[in-house]
């Protein structure tokens, strides 16, 4: 009798929302048997609520139509990467990354190196068929010695291509992994053994051990140019020759060598929306800032103030910065969102309020402020445009009032002011402030005179603009 695997959705969606029950798999490939592994070991250990798969760009990059589980697709190579954050983010869940030779061994490699190296809590299926499956069979970083492939019709040259990627080997060298062992899908007893090997680095996962990996031969018949139960011969006789089967390392039982690295605190501070501070269940309105101007004026600094006092006050935060090369006088923005709802995206494109210090940004930006929202802008920038009517423009003196307090730089400063002044940051004053002198821990001597510089912002704008 044949019986569905379980870890699977009953049908597979596709692009055009068509339902199937057959993959995308071309007859005789590996993918299909390794995801049938994976997902009766998660049903099995009943881990499909708390799994996140993440899916590579190659022929596997559709496992999210497939594997019934939290699932992200990732940029080309950086599953790993991908699985890393997820992993750090949400501590006590199982993490699978899932990536061919091509997508791992080449552009991927140093993110799924290091990640190896650090000990990242998180599974790594490698999938590896020695050619370029999804692409139309070009040379991979695994293609054997002598193999033929679209790009390599000769066969591949050691002398002028080098040798094949023996990563299993590679990731031995490392301390920090737990497991990593070699297996085969080529026949039904490198299948059972694949089954145990594969089984293993997914309880792993579910005991917080530690990195796991598990390389895993694949006949990939169409590109072979060859009949599967050739293909599967091939994988046998030709590539286990060059990738011996085997475990390279085994640490399960032992005590973890990498422990948890990140402290909770710690980490509240690195995840969008989180907070160490009491949820804020008023009423309080979302508000989305642009800062923007050249670099070492401060732009980053005064959105991190920002984004730091929102996050002392129990709201919701981001803060996204964007600049070039250059340390200095290259444009430099950021985008900051206070909310008391989780925050869908970082990215600012239509902000509430606008702070621009020099002429390029108020240009680019000032057209993107929404109807009814503000700008704020240094007076000594030529205004050479008609800016938006349906907003409410200051023209404020941050230069000035920074120089006059012998503080030149400190002209982000008295823009903090400004916006205390008219109200726009929606937090208490005194939480602001605590971020600002927060934000010179390291040069106190700096605190009084920045106050000083917020007072007189505030009082200019009591002066000229609020009476």
């Amino acid at each position: 009798m044949i019986k569905k695997a379980e870890g699977f959705y009953e049908y597979f969606q596709r692009k055009d929302g068509s339902k199937t029950k057959a993959t995308h798999y071309c007859a005789g490939c590996g993918h299909g048997i390794i995801h049938k592994l994976i997902a009766e070991a998660l049903a099995d250990f009943n881990l499909q609520d708390d799994t996140i798969f993440v899916s590579p760009v190659g022929c596997g990059a559709f496992c999210y139509y497939y594997f019934d589980c939290g699932n992200v697709a990732a940029p080309h190579g950086r599953a790993s990467a991908v699985a890393t954050g997820l992993s750090r983010a949400l501590p006590g869940k199982v993490v699978i990354s899932y990536q061919g030779d091509g997508d791992l061994g080449a552009i991927g490699f140093n993110n799924a190196f290091q990640a190896a190296n650090r000990g990242e809590k998180f599974v790594c299926f490698f999938v590896n068929n020695a050619i370029y499956g999804m692409t139309g069979g070009q040379m991979a970083p695994t293609t054997l010695p002598g193999q033929k492939t679209v790009t390599s019709p000769m066969g591949r040259d050691v002398a002028t291509d080098g040798f094949p990627l023996k990563v299993c080997e590679v990731f031995n060298q490392l301390e920090a992994p737990v497991f990593i062992e070699r297996v085969s899908v080529a026949d039904t007893k490198r299948i059972m053994k694949a089954k145990k090997a594969i089984r293993k680095a997914i309880k792993i996962q579910q005991e917080g051990r530690g990195y796991a990996f598990v390389e895993i031969l694949s006949p990939c018949p169409t590109n072979m140019k060859i009949g599967a139960v050739e293909a599967a011969q091939f994988t046998i006789n030709a590539m286990e020759a060059t990738f011996p089967l085997g475990n390279f390392r085994d640490r399960s039982a032992e005590p973890p060598l990498v422990a948890n690295k990140i402290p909770q605190k710690e980490l509240s501070e690195l995840i969008v929306g989180s907070s160490t501070a009491e949820a804020d269940t008023s009423n309080f309105t979302a508000k989305e800032f642009k800062f923007c101007g050249f670099g070492g004026q401060g732009i980053l600094s005064l959105g991190l103030v920002l984004a730091n006092a929102g996050n002392s006050a129990g709201k919701n935060v981001s803060w996204f910065p964007s600049y070039g090369p250059e340390q200095r006088g290259g444009t430099a923005s950021c985008s900051v969102v206070l909310a008391n709802q989780e925050i869908g995206s970082p990215s600012v494109d239509k902000p509430d309020v606008l702070v621009a210090m020099n002429q390029p940004s108020l240009e680019k930006f000032a057209p993107t402020v929404k109807k009814g929202g503000v700008i704020i802008y240094d007076e000594q920038i030529p205004v050479e445009f008609d800016l938006p009517k349906d907003v409410s423009v200051y023209a404020f003196p941050a230069a000035k009032i920074a120089t006059s307090k012998g503080v030149p730089k400190a002209a982000n400063t008295a823009l903090l002011g400004s916006l205390l002044a008219l109200d726009l940051i929606g937090l208490p004053e005194e939480v602001v402030l605590a971020a600002l002198a927060d934000s010179f821990a390291k040069k106190p001597a700096l605190v009084a005179k920045n106050m000083e510089i917020v007072e007189t912002a505030k009082a200019w704008m009591k002066d000229n603009i609020l009476s």
